[in-house]
């Protein structure tokens, strides 16, 4: 790729600088790049620079693939997107000097090593003359607006949302640009295929066939849920085997749909009239926006407890039991199912995330960064908040978290979610012969009938790699004393 010269009397241009925001409809940044005039698109690709964060195997499968469709929506308009590859700051320096801009835009981001890269490229730019821009189009509110009567950031999420109501409602969504936005001549881009996102992993495949990424796949998947789901998503979305939630989170982390887009949709499809459902589903984009709001004002929390004194904790160190959890081997059905519909799919139930973290955290008493950091890598919605935050509410050690007694017991709730045993046939189809009553609990049944149902424990279905009663006894002793050490 060469540079290109800028163009004698060529219009003053804005360069949108598209990040985790891949979308039209709803876009602070490309809108007042719009409004501005003449701009330039871009996309760079920088992992280097995610603070050891960078895309796991599932994120740029769906980051390739959301790239190709917002490169057609931007060719549509007018304005082909530019694909670079970093450092982020040479790159914008570089289109500056090729195009002439005199301006830069982009939509925030929250990561802490994205918010200091970011802060630095400001300063750099606007010292350097030219204007800087950014906006909030990931959240319905600023981490920094939401604060408890003493100024101090929440650590509990029911206090939180309770002040998000509070405040006015988030502003209305900003329509897509409608016409051809002008472009300035044509830049030296890389295309797709040269960003060399596309990993080598074997769940590729099973991923591509599951979603359909980018903004249009995400406003239907938005317009299903609105139509099917939502009136009973306060019950349904518990059932891993019924499709009750919205599979909206990897199109929000990708930003190929708004936070508000999906707020209002919602109230204007109920005429202002919220029922439980919707109440319950608005309270799941809070928990969204409490896990930004504590990521803002604990930075650390990708790395390291919120709860300090956990960093004492004596985490057990087992790469076999690990990796018997990682590929859904644990000999418990339900934990198996969620594992392998992760594998395949790139997404596990919200539900089964709970259980499967519950089990490695209390079960096998492993760390939560060590399933954190299995999730980064095989989940497709895997948002460096959200997966901190969920993983240490699971272990008992973050904000809002649960007690540490509390230790899911794999088989009850396998009984309470998947009664008919729906989910863990599909996803552990070697026990898809089980009757009900032994779906969950296979090591229990009469030995005639795990051999009927064409099951050897042992050989071609695990036995249970630790005992429950056992695992859960270590697990409360172990918590308890490192408590009242």
């Amino acid at each position: 790729m060469t540079g290109s010269a800028p163009r004698k009397n060529a219009p003053p241009c804005t360069i949108v600088w598209f990040r985790q925001d891949l979308r039209t409809d709803d876009n602070p940044a490309l809108a007042a790049a719009c409004e501005a005039g003449a701009i330039v698109p871009v996309y760079i690709w920088s992992p280097e620079e995610e603070g050891g964060w960078a895309p796991g195997g599932a994120s740029r499968v769906w980051l390739h693939a959301s790239l190709a469709e917002l490169d057609k929506s931007m060719a549509r308009l007018g304005a082909p997107l530019v694909f670079r590859r970093g450092p982020s700051l040479e790159v914008l320096r570089a289109l500056i000097a090729e195009t002439g801009a005199r301006a830069v835009v982009w939509n925030r981001r929250y990561e802490p090593a994205a918010v200091i890269r970011d802060i630095a490229i400001k300063s750099h730019l606007k010292a350097e003359g030219i204007e800087v821009r950014s906006f909030n189009g990931s959240l319905l509110f600023e981490p920094w607006e939401i604060a408890n009567r003493e100024g101090k950031p929440y650590q509990v999420f029911t206090p939180f949302w309770n002040t998000c109501l509070a405040r006015p409602e988030p502003a209305p969504p900003l329509a897509a640009p409608s016409h051809s936005v002008e472009s300035t001549w044509r830049i030296d881009s890389l295309s797709l295929g040269e960003l060399e996102l596309m990993p080598r992993i074997p769940w590729e495949i099973g991923i591509r066939s599951a979603w359909t990424p980018g903004e249009a796949g995400a406003r239907k998947n938005l317009e299903r849920f609105i139509e099917e789901s939502m009136s009973g998503y306060s019950e349904s979305r518990d059932i891993p085997g019924t499709r009750g939630t919205s599979r909206l989170s990897p199109h929000l982390h990708f930003g190929e749909i708004s936070p508000r887009r999906i707020w209002h949709c919602i109230i204007e499809q109920l005429d202002g009239e919220l029922g439980v459902g919707a109440e319950t589903f608005l309270k799941e984009l809070g928990w969204r926006e409490f896990a930004h709001h504590v990521l803002h004002h604990f930075p650390r929390v990708p790395e390291q407890p919120l709860r300090v004194e956990f960093e004492q904790f004596p985490w057990n160190v087992d790469s076999k039991a690990l990796r018997l959890w990682q590929r859904g081997q644990t000999g418990y059905p339900i934990v198996d199912a969620g594992m392998r519909e992760l594998w395949q799919t790139g997404w596990m139930h919200n539900r089964v995330r709970m259980i499967v973290s519950s089990f490695l955290t209390k079960h096998l008493r492993i760390s939560w960064l060590d399933g954190a950091r299995w999730f980064w890598d095989t989940l497709v919605d895997a948002d460096l908040a959200n997966n901190s935050l969920g993983w240490q509410w699971s272990a008992g050690c973050g904000a809002d978290a649960a007690p540490y007694f509390r230790v899911f017991n794999p088989m009850l709730q396998g009984a309470k979610f998947d009664p008919k045993g729906e989910y863990a046939r599909r996803w552990v189809p070697e026990l898809a012969q089980l009757p009900d009553k032994w779906i969950h609990r296979p090591w229990e049944a009469p030995s005639q009938v795990v051999a009927g149902a064409g099951i050897t424990l042992g050989a071609n279905y695990p036995q249970p790699i630790v005992d429950h009663r056992v695992a859960r006894e270590s697990a409360l002793r172990a918590f308890a004393e490192f408590r009242g050490s």
